[in-house]
């Protein structure tokens, strides 16, 4: 197809390449347009990285709703890309937007030509059935559950890549590409949600009807966001409810007009007015002190509820009625109605918790257990929730997450939404509120507040008595032992009580004796030699380490890390020291400054991920999860601690597996036994040489994987199913 520039792009001055002259270059392509199942390929390369999208005209226009994301470029060099998607039938013109930023790039060799639905898919299909291991119906069992993790809630006839040979690692998508694939996302994802049949069906199939009371403090909203606010109360699709609105002494007139008439107009709202002004949190225990339903939810003055976000709720107690806290997914919501920046959580992560106040909106409780523990406290103000939900899951672990978008928080000039600094006693009070929860659960820690993202924060451990450390390196024979590495351990660490246990599987290589020899003369007390004389895996050699190791906590790293800051056994001790702790695992960095490990994800494309891997160092992650501590599925041996006593309990690496797939399976045994397992983002090491182990022997272990472990890859607890099961980048399902 020809290529015709329409905006933003034209030819280079003396080059065959094409030039974008600002951030949103677009071009029509010219030619027959097939409909149905088509391959789309093209030769495209550039120094700039280069996001491609295709945008469908139906007859109305080009909209981010039709948009098909061709994938990324990041060579000079022009590779071939190809995709395999569906056209539907009423695409009257097509337009390649090659990039977002100005920059130079090349394009030739654009073809759309129309297959067969099953052709390529089935091609694909087959070469990944003949390279897996095992019966035909353990390849075949395998490969379903792949597709599975693959095809989304619209199935194959959503306008969506189906192939992209070749995909380059993952990049941060943009602020523009994360809200046009929202708005993609909204309408394919909540459309059959809100079938009206289908909504009385579930209603009427509740064997448990719970009274939810809806807590709102008001103190002089805005009369437009006030009616809002009770009207989508008002428009929920499960019945039960109660709204209780305690005015906090409004001067503004309208208030209580507004809240008197919405209490007329229904018998399930209650008003309260307050004849003084006390702040939120006394506003919110007069609400408490009203609420006649078995469990409360909160919802600010100006914010909305999904329409059916109560129904979800009750329908979680349906299946869960012994939960004492829900949390859902949320949104923000503009003053024209648009929405925007959802976020996506994770299921029950104690560390995230601590370190942001994640859970947030929408959050149920357990009336009784909220008025147990005392309500709302004084003196919190601003973040009376953050301090109530710290409190309550000291008390409770029945706590569920919904992964649906069931709040709308409301963003206008002066609101919280809008800008991070509105209201900065909120984030004195959440500094104090982690500080009281630690004090009560016996920790001696320290909070830092982050300053580039306020209202995140780390929590720091100190580590009494210095314990011993054992650091083990494994060296396999294909692995290496940077001299830097040993060197580093000694002379750029300030936790002094380690021992240094090199494990190698007797091979004669010369270089590495004289570097074994050096060290041992060096540091006879802290530095000695392990072999096994016959070759092995890496996992057979870390537990050889372990099993010789005399610390109460074991560090195995490979012999291609250096260390980052003196504080990093420190830091990461402090957290593994904890018994409900397993394996604490830092962020590892490429000799480029690039992004190598940050935890695994399982289940992308049916096996292991690596979340934000080739995103730059100083990117803060999705909702700045490489600022804060939080929970993960695995973190990889590459670096990773642990007690000791809980590593021999789990049963150590399995001997079978190796790379991704054997740390996975190791942090799984950790967390079946009641450990979580930790990223601390902010301690860093450069990795020299990634493993290419784990790409050769995943198709046969990853049987093994999902065998025992079914439940975590088709759901990893700390990754939504709202985002993407293809790619790493944190980018929603669509």
């Amino acid at each position: 197809m020809q290529l015709v520039p329409v905006t933003g792009v034209r030819q280079a001055p003396e080059s065959p390449e094409w030039e974008a002259v600002d951030i949103d270059p677009q071009f029509l392509l010219a030619g027959h347009i097939p409909s149905g199942w088509v391959e789309f390929r093209m030769r495209a390369g550039s120094r700039q990285l280069m996001r491609m999208r295709l945008y469908l005209d139906r007859g109305a226009g080009f909209h981010e709703a039709d948009c098909i994301e061709l994938g990324t470029v990041a060579t000079v060099r022009p590779v071939e890309q190809r995709a395999v998607f569906f056209l539907p039938p009423d695409t009257c013109r097509l337009r390649l937007d090659p990039m977002e930023r100005p920059g130079r790039f090349t394009f030739d060799d654009v073809t759309v030509r129309r297959v067969h639905r099953f052709e390529l898919p089935a091609r694909a299909l087959y070469r990944r059935w003949l390279s897996l291991p095992g019966s035909t119906i353990r390849r075949t069992t395998v490969l379903l559950s792949e597709l599975r993790a693959l095809i989304g809630p619209d199935g194959l006839r959503a306008p969506r890549v189906l192939a992209t040979p070749g995909y380059p690692p993952d990049v941060a998508p943009s602020p523009a590409e994360l809200a046009r694939q929202y708005t993609v996302w909204i309408r394919r994802s909540e459309a059959r949600a809100a079938d009206q049949k289908r909504l009385r069906a579930t209603i009427a199939g509740l064997r448990r009807t719970p009274t939810i009371s809806v807590l709102v403090p008001v103190h002089n909203a805005a009369e437009r966001w006030l009616r809002r606010c009770i009207d989508s109360v008002l428009a929920q699709s499960y019945p039960y409810w109660q709204l209780c609105l305690a005015d906090d002494a409004s001067s503004a007139p309208h208030v209580r007009q507004v809240l008197e008439e919405y209490a007329a107009r229904d018998a399930r709202i209650t008003a309260i007015f307050r004849p003084v002004n006390g702040h939120i949190s006394a506003a919110s225990n007069s609400a408490l002190d009203a609420a006649q339903g078995d469990f409360i939810a909160l919802l600010d003055h100006d914010d909305e509820l999904a329409p059916d976000a109560l129904l979800h709720v009750a329908a979680l107690l349906n299946e869960h009625p012994d939960a004492d806290m829900i949390y859902s997914d949320e949104d923000k919501i503009n003053e024209d109605g648009v929405r925007q920046e959802p976020f996506f959580k994770p299921d029950w992560s104690p560390e995230l918790l601590l370190s942001h106040m994640y859970t947030c909106h929408l959050g149920v409780y357990r009336t009784e257990l909220v008025r147990r523990i005392g309500g709302f406290r004084l003196g919190f103000e601003g973040s009376q929730d953050y301090d109530l939900v710290l409190r309550l899951t000291e008390q409770t672990d029945r706590i569920y997450h919904i992964p649906r978008v069931l709040y709308h928080w409301r963003r206008h000039p002066g609101s919280a939404a809008a800008s991070a600094d509105a209201k900065p006693y909120a984030y004195a009070a959440a500094h104090r509120a982690i500080r009281e929860a630690l004090h009560r659960r016996g920790a001696v820690a320290t909070v830092e507040e982050i300053t580039e993202a306020r209202g995140n924060f780390r929590v720091h451990y100190a580590v009494s008595n210095q314990p011993l450390i054992s650091i083990v390196v494994a060296a396999p024979n294909t692995g290496v032992i940077d001299p830097d590495c040993i060197r580093a351990l000694f002379d750029r660490t300030a936790y002094p009580n380690i021992e240094v246990i090199v494990v190698h599987d007797g091979r004669n290589d010369e270089q590495l004796r004289d570097l074994l020899t050096f060290w041992h003369t060096q540091e006879p007390k802290r530095f000695r030699v392990e072999s096994l004389r016959t070759p092995a895996r890496r996992s057979r050699l870390m537990n050889h380490g372990a099993d010789c190791a005399s610390g109460d906590l074991l560090v195995f790293l490979h012999g291609d890390v250096a260390v980052g800051t003196a504080d990093w056994l420190d830091e990461m001790a402090g957290y593994a020291l904890r018994e409900e702790i397993g394996a604490v695992g830092p962020v590892l960095l490429r000799p480029d400054g690039t992004i190598d490990h940050a935890g695994f994800v399982l289940g992308i494309a049916g096996g292991i991920g690596h979340p934000f891997r080739g995103f730059p160092a100083h990117h803060p992650g999705y909702f700045n999860r490489l600022l804060i501590p939080s929970n993960v599925a695995a973190v990889s041996s590459t670096c990773l601690m642990v007690r000791c006593q809980a590593f021999h309990a789990a049963g150590g690496f399995d001997d079978e597996l190796s790379g991704a797939i054997g740390d996975a399976d190791f942090c799984l045994r950790l967390r079946q036994r009641g450990h979580r397992t930790v990223l601390l983002p902010y301690v860093r090491l450069c990795h020299y040489a990634p493993e290419p182990e784990v790409e050769k022997t995943a198709p046969r272990q990853m049987s093994l994987l999902r065998r025992r472990w079914a439940t975590y890859v088709d759901h990893d607890p700390y990754y939504n199913p709202n985002l993407t099961r293809t790619r790493s980048d944190y980018s929603l399902r669509i």
